[in-house]
């Protein structure tokens, strides 16, 4: 293992960290809250690790080893410097209740410990907010955007850190790549900036809610969330760009050098269009009511679903209230998610696919067993390595999630508060149901319990290799010549 590759490369991830708080230190200033003091011990210390690994090592080479354990790694520590703020703003009870809403933060799940948000200072709620952005797309891809680096080592990083089952190059080189993505992001959660302060929505409130959409994160300065803008047009708006936010971005890319066609007959995006009308017809009428009527149902079902499938949290309506048929319809988005390469979590609608066309192609291997089948995804055959990798992927999923029930079993919480905040965490929503829905939060769990579920939301975000990897130690064996 290249381990001085590795030390370099995080303080340079520890430096990039220290010039994001800088924004919350701004907002700190326009407020003039004297409470901005917090952001610079972590700003500080940031700064000095950056520097440790000021000088490039003369070996730069990086396998994917090295690359899982970059990206993982920088992740935990930037959950643990993040979380510094919080912790010395006074407004959270331990230190892992910060590592807790951070982690949540980066990772764009939107769970949350805290019973009032709005006491927290704009700069502290800015931190949250702005998190979110800054895990959606990757900090991983920001800095394939601003720092020069080879090909091999980019693409390295890139494959640890961008949700789906394949990841390419949208051009020729990575950073170009990586610059693409993160414009398509900047431009979109700028648009819905702009939207949200035309409905109405207060600009910091509309920066705060568009981070959180962008992100599919659902960090909220209000403490009734979304709910508490009665708005119709505010509403519509958020669900469309959350609905956007979970494509994925190479189909944008597509668009903007005119291949629309080929963006438009995009399998995964079909399947995701179906499976988003399917799910808010369904709801519709299962949680009709003639008192509420027929415009106001619709409009709760598209947001919810929206904000379930794309696995951003976000809720307008106490949905642990409805039906159990719309209730189980929403755990199913849960474990779907949205599209490979979108900002979104959850097993990715391209996976779910792959696995059930193999499924079906093992029926009719079954019914006709000389037969030559092949699994095709977007019109190309499907290699027998990209099934096994999904296969291998969704038991490692079920593994996980078995694991953190049965962990979180050993307190006190229901079966469903715990199977469903252990699912919200690993496929990144935030909400569950009963004692984590929608109206509720995770303050009620042990210290060891959040620790769990920070866990299963960095590696519900990094698709639970890197994590894996980050505490094997078959990682940190020499490498044989």
């Amino acid at each position: 293992m290249n381990r001085r590759m590795v030390v370099f490369l995080l303080s340079r991830i520890m430096l990039i960290e220290a010039v994001l708080m800088l924004p919350s230190v701004l907002v700190g200033l326009i407020y003039r809250e004297a409470i901005t003091w917090c952001f610079l011990p972590a700003i500080g210390a940031l700064a000095l690790l950056g520097l440790f690994g000021v000088k490039k090592p003369k070996d730069t080479t990086i396998y994917a080893r090295e690359g899982f354990l970059v990206v993982a790694a920088a992740w935990v520590l930037m959950s643990l410097f993040g979380a510094v703020p919080l912790w010395l703003c006074g407004g959270f009870k331990t230190f892992w209740d910060c590592l807790f809403e951070i982690v949540s933060g980066f990772t764009t799940t939107g769970a949350s410990i805290l019973e009032t948000v709005e006491q927290l200072p704009h700069c502290i709620l800015f931190w949250r907010s702005f998190s979110h952005w800054v895990g959606g797309m990757g900090v991983l891809v920001f800095v394939l955007a601003v720092m020069p680096m080879s090909e091999e080592r980019s693409m390295h990083l890139m494959r640890a850190e961008v949700p789906g089952p394949v990841k390419g190059k949208l051009v020729p080189r990575m950073r170009d790549t990586a610059k693409i993505l993160y414009t398509v992001y900047s431009v979109l959660t700028l648009i819905l900036i702009v939207l949200l302060w035309a409905g109405g929505m207060p600009l910091f409130e509309s920066i705060c809610h568009a981070f959180g959409a962008a992100g599919t994160g659902g960090f909220s300065v209000k403490n009734a969330g979304i709910k508490a803008y009665d708005s119709t047009y505010i509403h519509v708006v958020l669900s469309t760009f959350m609905l956007l936010f979970g494509v994925n971005f190479s189909l944008y890319h597509l668009i903007l050098i005119g291949k629309w066609k080929n963006a438009v007959r995009s399998e995964e995006l079909r399947v995701y269009g179906g499976i988003v009308v399917t799910a808010v017809a369904l709801i519709t009428i299962n949680t009709f009511s003639a008192i509420k009527g027929f415009g106001l149902t619709l409009r709760d079902a598209y947001f919810q679903v929206s904000s379930i499938i794309t696995t951003t949290g976000y809720a307008t309506v106490n949905f642990d209230q409805w039906p159990g048929f719309s209730k189980m319809t929403l755990l199913l988005l849960m474990v779907f998610g949205a599209c490979a390469g979108s900002t979104g979590g959850g097993l990715k609608i391209s996976r779910v696919v792959i696995l059930f066309k193999a499924a079906r192609q093992e029926v009719r291997r079954l019914l006709h067993p000389r037969a030559v089948t092949v699994v095709r995804m977007e019109g190309k055959p499907v290699g027998s390595d990209l099934i096994r990798a999904t296969l291998t992927f969704f038991l490692l999923y079920v593994a996980c999630l078995a694991a953190g029930v049965l962990l979180l079993s050993l307190g006190e919480q229901d079966f469903l508060t715990n199977f469903t905040a252990t699912l919200a965490c690993l496929s990144n929503i935030g909400p569950g149901l009963a004692l984590v829905g929608p109206t509720e939060n995770y303050g009620f769990y042990s210290s060891a319990s959040k620790v769990l579920l920070s866990l299963e939301m960095l590696a519900g975000r990094l698709e639970l290799f890197p994590i894996i990897l980050l505490f094997s130690p078959l990682t940190y064996r020499h490498r044989s010549k």
